[in-house]
């Protein structure tokens, strides 16, 4: 016949578990901060590139703005 489990041994089991899930959260949570934190920096340099080729391209505000909405050159 099988071996029954205790109450105190199952709200161990629970409670081992729960600790579990609140380290995984806490490490979830710090890895998806380290993510947003790299994706915030790569758009940065991403929009300081695009800055940078739209001076030295020397076309106008409205004809970089028109190609980039409509993908018409001029």
């Amino acid at each position: 016949m099988a071996r029954t489990k205790s109450l105190a041994s199952v709200e161990a089991e629970v409670c081992q578990a729960q600790e579990a899930v609140v380290k995984a959260k806490a490490r979830y949570e710090a890895a998806l901060g380290k993510l947003e934190d790299a994706m915030a920096s790569k758009d940065e340099v991403t929009a300081r590139e695009l800055l940078s080729a739209f001076k030295k391209s020397g076309k106008p505000y409205a004809v970089v703005m028109r190609y980039l909405q409509e993908g018409v050159r001029q």
